[in-house]
């Protein structure tokens, strides 16, 4: 986007901002300046008015005139075709030296006396706007015959090119560049008011607009009958600046309109759209086969917003002619573009980024400069057709702003800069913004969106700096967990000793209902299994575990140990995940230190090599309800005062029913499991202290009650206690012995005699009284 500050200062006052600031600001407001051009006409040259104008006597081409240049009238040879009386002009005066380097002296052309040149734009610096001299008109401002030329803001202009990103289309003309600087300086903008007089004729019987359907397509026309227009010289040397071009004069005046207002123009040949015998002008907004909005009549004239079909064309200089201006939303042309390629002309790169939806600004903006450089007739009134825009509203609170940018913005400056911006905040309310977004900011939707406008036009530089934190979120899912606990468990099985066995989830019906277990319900059960002996869903892993355990023992293992992890299923198919244990056989390996006679695995050990898999538990005496458990070694398995599962030896009947000797089975609910973070505690520097204490009890009594007693009168001191030894004989009749080593440990000091005893005692003391046992004479 090419823009001039002159062009700018139409829109915006700039009056004590410099071209550097002006540049500054463009960049730090997103808007990136990519080249800065400067045009400085030299000194001495001027302005000047042509009095006489008389042909050469010895030369065809060269005219002699007579030029007023305010201090004096000076005689000038020129020879441009375009020259004569009473034309304003540019003129270089003795002494002047010019872009090219040529010094203007006196001279002799033909034998004629000439004391300047008359020149034009490229002579003095600047881009070739017109064939010939430069011919002055009122477009480029007030002057004195004698003033310098480097005096008027119109020559001595600064061109600034900048770089915009894909999504501000709002800033492809002149004014939207002009908005955004009245948010950055807090300047308001120069609107254009709108001249339409109530002594013009309609227009209502010269034009008609029908449509098929909503097409999402904005249209607004006028009718004018054009005649002797002549384009200003502002608008010409402007076209020039930004290096465009038409091949008439109303479609480059329609072209720096767009260029200026944003706002699509077209014109068409009004003769196009009168039917035969009649001169109401009669336009038509169809679909076309591509599915584009098209201007039609007895044939397409455009393709809205794409390309304008040469037949419709204004090729004329006078005559009636139809302007348009048009908008329609850039996603909708964009999505369709991408869908049916057609070929498109300049105006399509503006539609498809985004264009000035005020249609009203473009017509009015273009038929003022029309109606001041020509003779023509503009018909009062517009034949519109709207489409239905529907507010786009986003609320977000002065915290949420605040939050996002990380400082304290002012209300009032963000009310202002959005309100410079073109949104519309009437209804927000202390602390809750409630913005209205313009049609023509099409790229904002959200609340990230408008905190990036406020941003911007803060400035990051203005915004304070903190020290940056970097927190990652946790992107590891419960699938994740699951996995890694089920591995991790695996690999301590593993360490332990134990072989993974993995099983089908099938099993057969006869053999779980014969144990005890329940099987699939009729109405779920497998239409068609595998095999006879895969009938139903498994309700445990132990039964697979006793079959591996008993293929192993008939290859000639004497110590099998083997774990599965894996799903069951009750009687409704509700999955859960289980791990299994078994150990069967010796408890170690034949070797010199047993005699190559080991001894078979007992409940001790098997409870010990379990513990070692899942951590710490509990056993308390259980009975199973399943039949492959022994009647009086069985238990259940603790966690946390929570029931996780059984551990028992296998019946004797079952072991010999698999051809296995001693066999111990453990079965839990894996996901009761702990598992998780281990967490540091505190522990003393100071020495432990142990005290073993024999006690006696009746024989029936469980090791519980005892638990449940020393815990609930333990001192501060007793970190821990278990079991060490048990002993009976006749002389003790119906109870027996059980020595208990207690583990006592301080935090503030190391343990003396008389404070064991003191927390030996209490427990005694509970257990005499709640139990009516003691030690061991």
């Amino acid at each position: 986007m090419i823009v001039t500050r002159s062009w700018l200062n139409e829109w915006i006052d700039l009056d004590g901002i410099s071209t550097d600031d002006l540049c500054k600001t463009f960049n730090s407001i997103g808007l990136e300046v990519d080249s800065l051009e400067s045009y400085s006409v030299p000194k001495k040259i001027i302005f000047g008015r042509v009095l006489e104008c008389e042909k050469h006597p010895d030369a065809d081409k060269l005219n002699v005139c007579k030029v007023d240049i305010g201090t004096s009238v000076r005689q000038i040879v020129c020879g441009a075709s375009n020259v004569r009386v009473g034309l304003d002009v540019v003129v270089a005066t003795i002494g002047a030296v010019m872009p090219s380097g040529l010094t203007i002296k006196p001279v002799k052309l033909r034998g004629i006396d000439s004391e300047g040149m008359i020149c034009s734009a490229g002579e003095i610096g600047l881009p070739d706007c017109q064939d010939g001299i430069l011919e002055l008109d009122s477009s480029i401002g007030k002057y004195n015959l004698g003033q310098e030329v480097c005096e008027s803001k119109i020559f001595s202009d600064d061109i600034i090119e900048i770089e915009l990103t894909a999504n501000r289309g709002d800033c492809l003309s002149i004014r939207g560049v002009a908005r955004d600087l009245s948010a950055a300086y807090d300047r308001p903008i120069k609107e254009h008011k709108a001249n339409d007089s109530d002594n013009k004729k309609g227009i209502g019987r010269l034009l008609s607009l029908s449509h098929e359907k909503d097409l999402d397509v904005s249209l607004s026309y006028k009718v004018i009958d054009l005649k002797n227009l002549s384009l200003p010289l502002i608008v010409k040397l402007r076209l020039a600046q930004i290096d465009e071009s038409r091949d008439t004069d109303i479609n480059s005046l329609l072209l720096y309109a767009t260029h200026t207002s944003g706002v699509i123009l077209r014109a068409y040949n009004y003769g196009f759209f009168c039917r035969e015998n009649d001169t109401m002008a009669k336009v038509e907004l169809n679909e076309d086969e591509k599915g584009f909005a098209s201007i039609v009549s007895t044939e397409k004239a455009s393709i809205v917003g794409v390309i304008q079909e040469d037949v419709s064309k204004v090729t004329y200089d006078e005559g009636m002619i139809l302007l348009e201006a048009s908008y329609i939303p850039p996603d909708i042309i964009s999505k369709q573009m991408s869908l049916a390629k057609v070929d498109s002309c300049p105006s399509f790169y503006r539609t498809s980024r985004g264009s000035e939806p005020a249609l009203d600004t473009g017509l009015s903006y273009c038929l003022d400069i029309l109606e001041n450089s020509s003779d023509s007739s503009v018909f009062s009134g517009n034949i519109e057709l709207g489409n239905s825009y529907k507010d786009i509203i986003i609320s977000l609170t002065k915290k949420e702003i605040d939050d996002i940018v990380g400082a304290d913005i002012n209300k009032v400056k963000i009310s202002k800069i959005l309100k410079n911006l073109g949104f519309n905040t009437d209804k927000s309310s202390a602390d809750n913004f409630v913005i209205g977004v313009p049609q023509y900011r099409h790229d904002i939707v959200n609340k990230q969106d408008i905190v990036e406008e406020i941003v911007r036009l803060v400035g990051i530089d203005n915004i304070p700096s903190k020290a940056f934190t970097f927190t990652e979120e946790n992107k590891l899912q419960d699938d994740y967990f699951k996995y890694k606990k089920r591995t991790i468990f695996r690999h301590r099985a593993a360490a332990s000793g134990f072989f993974e066995s993995i099983h089908f989830v099938f099993d057969e019906k006869k053999v779980l209902e014969s144990f005890g277990f329940e099987t699939t319900a009729d109405e779920l059960a497998l239409l068609n299994p595998i095999v006879n002996t895969l009938d139903t869903l498994r309700s445990t892993l132990m039964t697979g575990l006793l079959k591996a355990a008993s293929n192993n023992v008939k290859s000639g293992y004497s110590q099998v140990k083997l774990f599965e992890i894996g799903s069951v299923f009750n009687s409704r198919r509700d999955e859960s995940l289980k791990m299994s244990i078994l150990f069967s056989g010796n408890k170690e390996a034949e070797s010199l230190l047993n005699s190559g006679k080991p001894a078979k695995i007992d409940f001790g050990l098997f409870a010990q090599k379990v513990s070692d898999i899942i951590g710490e538990f509990e056993l308390k005496e259980y009975k199973t309800t399943h039949k492959l458990s022994h009647t009086y070694q069985s238990a259940e398995v603790i966690v946390n005062n929570e029931k996780i599962g059984e551990l028992f030896r296998v019946h004797p009947d079952v072991e010999k029913s698999y051809d296995l000797e001693a066999t111990y089975l453990c079965e839990l609910d894996f996901d009761k499991i702990p598992y998780a973070l281990k967490t540091a505690k505190k522990s003393s520097k100071y020495q432990a202290s142990n005290r073993d204490l024999s006690i006696i009890m009746p024989r029936d009594m469980s090791f519980d009650k005892l638990r449940t007693v020393i815990n609930a009168n333990a001192t501060s001191e007793l970190i821990n206690f278990y079991p060490v030894d048990r002993y009976s004989d006749e002389s003790l009749g119906d109870n027996v012995s059980l020595s208990i080593r207690f583990i006592l440990q301080s935090d503030d000091k190391t343990l003396e005699e008389e404070d064991i005893t003191s927390s030996m005692d209490t427990i005694l003391d509970a257990l005499k009284s709640e139990l009516g046992i003691g030690l061991r004479d």
